[in-house]
């Protein structure tokens, strides 16, 4: 892959910029990485002392409070990762094998593979380029195009003869779709909106927390998000009773006795283990501190890309975005891919964003509008270093 003079130039500026943030002159530098600057290891130790290390202990107890206080939803439910807990939440809306279940083809597999997991089947709407997430205008005119009520008056799917069962937008990389306009769009076709915020912990749009537009939001701890619980994952909503179900399948749907074992319908194991909670919590506990450190770090990001006419991925009128992971849009596939090598080569981890799920073996098979947006930008983004600064 050749790489002109001028782009070379320019590529060795932006290096020697990014390193500059980190103030790591010589060292690699990664996309994410982890900051334990609390009470980890305290927490940690503590749970290991009381031996509540699986999934019963205060420090889940605690995580679970904490989560409603961050996000304002009434309940919180911790699982062992994001992906489990979107899983269980689309149980939770009642989508059955058969079903299709609206989402984005610009997003992680994880949000594909969950759909998927029940028995539905995704089908792929376009985003908007400003977001990067769900366009609500193309979701209305698609959803205009293909539903028709059945018999029982159900909304149906025209083409397929399915039941559109849910909708899920995804927040991508912390930044905030237009969760309000999705929600008036599914409102009017009845359909369960499901938010996955799993990159988004911290992120809000007009004022709202993200995970609080639709009737459950799931979010991700793995070990590259903003906070990280290790491996963990949450599920919030404002329903009682969704709150008590989701609580019940994700322990197993063990029925609550002093000693007898009485599961009365298929659960999972898919409690986040106190250990994991304990680490959760002392993270959480630094999220305002990360928030404003990642923020800064973006001001920066916008302000050097500003003077070079490199668009900087930024939130939009309304959002405030934890940009857990800072995004550029290069000018066609050619120069993303030169940027690419030269930043890798050169001890500056970056990555293009996804592969489209439409893309992809598992579901090239699935139903799919107009990806015009979803295609240009799969082209041109590129995630650049955004880890907290110490």
């Amino acid at each position: 892959m050749e790489t002109t003079a001028v782009s070379t130039d320019l590529f060795e500026e932006i290096t020697q910029f990014m390193r500059n943030q980190f103030d790591e002159p010589d060292a690699f530098i990664p996309l994410h990485v982890p900051r334990f600057e609390g009470k980890e290891k305290e927490y940690v130790m503590d749970a290991i002392d009381s031996t509540f290390v699986s999934s019963v202990g205060a420090y889940v107890d605690k995580f679970e409070e904490m989560m409603c206080n961050i996000t304002g939803a009434k309940h919180a439910i911790a699982t062992v990762n994001g992906t489990s807990a979107l899983h269980v939440a689309l149980i939770l809306a009642g989508v059955k094998p058969g079903d299709e279940v609206i989402t984005q083809p610009l997003t992680f597999v994880a949000t594909a593979n969950a759909i998927a997991y029940t028995g539905a089947s995704p089908v792929f709407v376009d985003v908007d380029r400003d977001t990067l997430g769900l366009s609500p205008n193309k979701l209305r005119r698609f959803l205009s195009e293909i539903l028709v009520r059945d018999a029982h008056g159900q909304w149906t799917n025209r083409f397929s003869g399915n039941r559109v069962a849910a909708c899920v937008p995804m927040h991508t990389f912390g930044l905030p779709s237009r969760a309000d306009q999705i929600r008036e769009v599914c409102d009017e076709y009845n359909i369960p909106l499901i938010e996955d915020s799993a990159e988004s912990l911290g992120s809000t749009y007009k004022n709202t927390h993200t995970g609080r537009f639709g009737s459950l939001g799931v979010f991700s701890f793995n070990g590259n998000k903003t906070v990280t619980a290790g491996g963990g994952g949450a599920i919030i909503t404002d329903n009682e009773d969704l709150a008590k179900r989701a609580k019940h399948i994700t322990t197993t749907a063990k029925k609550p006795h002093k000693w007898e074992y009485v599961h009365d319908e298929i659960g999972y194991n898919y409690r986040m283990p106190n250990l994991n909670a304990a680490l959760a919590c002392a993270q959480l506990e630094q999220l305002d501190h990360y928030l404003e450190n990642k923020r800064e770090l973006a001001g920066h990001y916008r302000k050097f890309f500003k003077s070079r006419d490199i668009d900087f991925i930024d939130e939009i009128e309304s959002a405030k975005s934890n940009y857990w992971l800072n995004a550029i849009c290069l000018k066609d596939r050619d120069q993303r891919d030169s940027f690419l090598a030269y930043t890798n080569e050169n001890g500056i981890m970056t990555r293009p964003i996804w592969c489209l799920m439409n893309k992809l073996e598992m579901f090239r098979n699935c139903q799919s509008g107009n990806l015009t947006n979803s295609e240009w930008l799969e082209d041109r983004i590129v995630n650049i270093p955004s880890s907290v600064r110490l």
